[in-house]
């Protein structure tokens, strides 16, 4: 297995685990704060680990590392948390993972047969899990709509980071120049329409756990690896692996927040991970 594939993979299982996480800070945290500790993190993490500054070429790259935060960073995120506040982990994990529909009518890569038939297959298997958690939990229609919108704004952050690769910059500097513009665009609304006299405890240890969780694994590691499949196996290819998202977000949920795995999930789980290897198979 190439190492794109093992990227994708490692970043698709944590990825997977951040929708039970963010559940969980959700019962202290507004959407937005989570936002900017997770992030602040992660660029702490990637300063540490590769301080030397990117010297892009100008406006001509600076345009596309604005616009990979705008979609992957900021927007992309804040749908998905604020999503939650109304849906529930799992139905959340599912409909995100509609991502690679849009990444396909963004992207100008040639797709195979097999792509469109497997991805036939996992759209049926999203829709059968979708159900089947919607049939168990009432999810909100407006908690899932938005969960929708993050998929859609991921396909176009998906073919950003493609062009970003070809610039020739190292993952780590790509990731934290993208990582400090979206943290000036999370700021705007913490500031301004965040409620800060409210008094919580914002230092357990469950929410720094977490917010260490999203900030480390979640957001600076799994950018990076992102970037790496992306660079080795094109955004199309690469989105595909986000159909396991949804499977290992059902599972964890039902075992860590006591959601329910309907007859229906188990069905759509399957035919998810059949869509998955159909479409990534030659």
């Amino acid at each position: 297995m190439s190492t794109g594939y093992i990227a994708a993979l490692i970043t698709v299982t944590i990825w997977g685990l951040t929708f039970v996480s963010t559940k969980v800070l959700l019962l202290s945290l507004t959407p937005v704060e989570i936002l900017f500790a997770r992030f602040l993190v992660g660029f702490a993490v990637l300063f540490a680990a590769s301080p030397h500054c990117l010297k892009s070429k100008g406006w001509k790259e600076e345009k596309y590392f604005i616009a990979a935060a705008c979609t992957g960073v900021f927007l992309y995120y804040f749908l998905e948390n604020v999503s939650m506040l109304w849906t529930s982990a799992s139905n959340a994990g599912v409909i995100v993972s509609t991502a690679p529909f849009f990444t396909a009518l963004f992207s100008s890569e040639r797709k195979t047969k097999w792509f469109y038939v497997g991805f036939a297959a996992a759209i049926i298997g999203i829709a059968l899990m979708s159900f089947g958690s919607l049939e168990v939990s009432k999810s909100s229609l407006l908690g899932d709509f938005l969960a929708l919108g993050a998929a859609a704004v991921w396909g176009l952050y998906a073919v950003l980071t493609k062009k970003i690769a070809t610039f020739g910059y190292s993952g780590i500097q790509t990731v934290r120049r993208s990582f400090l513009y979206g943290l000036v665009l999370i700021a705007i609304p913490l500031i301004f329409w965040n409620d800060f006299s409210k008094e919580r405890a914002l230092f357990s240890a469950q929410i720094i756990l977490n917010i260490l969780f999203l900030g480390i694994a979640a957001s600076a590691l799994c950018f990076v690896l992102w970037n790496v499949a992306v660079k080795q196996l094109g955004a199309v290819r690469t989105s595909v692996f986000i159909y396991l998202t949804p499977v290992i977000t059902v599972i964890a949920s039902a075992v860590l927040l006591g959601e329910s795995i309907t007859i229906l999930s188990a069905l759509g789980t399957f035919l998810a991970l059949f869509g998955l290897f159909l479409s990534s198979s030659k």
